[in-house]
């Protein structure tokens, strides 16, 4: 029988004096839940790899070759994400927070540094052999834990935990061909794997439901949503530094900072403005929620990617346009804008004024790309004129009420 969404499940034993104790579904209505210091370290990791595939992109379009470097950084950026997602998923719902469970979940972050020592041969060579090891070391740990919370379940839930393990193994199974098929079938067995992937916590969860936790998830997605904007700012600041010293092109690089600063400022209120927890109800919705951040996490992180393309174009170390540039930048932004309205945004607005703000600025920041040197600049004006119309349109509902 489908498990109700807040279904009265014993919490997770917390005895410290015990090292290993049972991986237990935790409440869904438990209090005061909150991130780890371990989940924060697993989501730090992560980001090592996400500032890989982030280089690499920069690479391939300061270089020209746009299709195949957007089409391996989507690549590659399902890899991290997904294996990401398996993990926070997992814990919101059975992190028991025992030397065992510590364990294990150390051994995951080894396998996402194997993956992202990987990265550069997957774009350069389409060579995924190290990001598959990545990949087999996570699974095993992954599947580790699912088989743990079999162990100490029972009927429908047992079922559903071996399901997300044997699920797993499989698709591990599936990864392969990726490696070691001929380069012009590879694009296809991806795709069938990443639908694959995407049915096993729908085959798994037929019959009963992970008991992940509302307010845990949004805190995960929102913290890595940090982390990964954190990693924008840090690589274009390193890029505007290396313009600065080896160019000492001030004049051309300021309205590039100005512009991307503005541009993740707005993409970190945006993001964090309406209570995203509250549409987290049921687990259907979280999927589709949790699925959708695909999206918003590759757009983040290549708004990053953008701004250090934009700024090698401008001191003339990137073989491209300064239009080309200027829409490595504008075209995340709008998307991530477009996005978080889709996903969460927009079910919090009130009246048609507040619903067409982010999708407007979506289409305003992609028309910024044509605005030729000021491009970024502009788009990162429009960006906090959103913000500014957003927080007064706002102000003026509540006021109303």
């Amino acid at each position: 029988m489908t498990q109700p969404p807040f279904a009265d499940q014993p919490a997770t034993p917390s005895d410290p004096s015990r090292p290993v104790r049972p991986l237990v579904a935790r409440r869904r209505d438990e209090e005061h839940r909150a991130a780890t210091p371990l989940e924060l370290f697993f989501d730090l990791c992560f980001v090592v790899a996400i500032a890989q595939a982030g280089a690499q992109l920069v690479h391939a379009l300061a270089e020209d070759h746009v299709g195949d470097g957007v089409l391996s950084y989507l690549t590659v950026f399902f890899a991290i994400w997904w294996a990401w997602m398996n993990f926070t998923w997992f814990a919101s719902a059975y992190d028991n927070d025992d030397a065992l469970y510590r364990v294990v979940t150390l051994v995951q972050i080894a396998g996402v540094l194997i993956l992202a020592a990987g990265v550069t041969r997957a774009f350069e060579d389409h060579d995924f052999l190290v990001v598959w090891l990545g990949y087999v070391v996570m699974r095993i740990a992954l599947t580790s834990q699912w088989l743990r919370a079999a162990r100490d379940a029972s009927g429908a839930e047992r079922t559903m935990a071996l399901r997300y393990a044997g699920g797993v193994i499989l698709c591990q199974f599936g990864w392969s061909a990726v490696v070691f098929a001929p380069e012009s079938a590879r694009g296809w067995i991806f795709l069938v794997m990443v639908i694959a992937e995407m049915c096993v916590p729908a085959y798994a969860e037929r019959d009963f439901h992970t008991n992940w936790h509302p307010r845990h998830i949004a805190e995960r997605y929102g913290l890595f949503t940090i982390i990964v904007l954190g990693e924008t700012i840090a690589a274009a600041t390193v890029a505007v530094k290396s313009g600065l010293d080896e160019n000492d092109a001030l004049g051309d690089l300021l309205p590039i900072a100005a512009g991307g600063l503005l541009i993740v400022f707005a993409a970190w209120w945006i993001y964090f403005v309406v209570p995203a927890h509250d549409r987290l109800a049921s687990s259907k919705e979280g999927f589709l929620w949790g699925y959708g951040h695909y999206g918003i996490f590759a757009s983040a992180a290549a708004i990053g990617a953008g701004i250090e393309v934009a700024v090698e174009q401008a001191v003339g170390s990137a073989h491209i346009s300064t239009t080309a540039a200027s829409a490595a930048v504008t075209v995340p932004s709008a998307l991530f804008m477009v996005l978080v309205w889709a996903l969460h945004a927009r079910y919090f607005k009130v009246g048609i004024a507040q619903q067409l703000i982010l999708p407007v600025t979506g289409a305003v920041i992609l028309a910024c790309t044509f605005a030729g040197e000021f491009s970024v600049l502009a788009a990162g004006l429009v960006s906090a004129a959103a913000v500014a119309v957003g927080v007064t349109l706002t102000a003026r509902s509540a006021d109303r009420a």
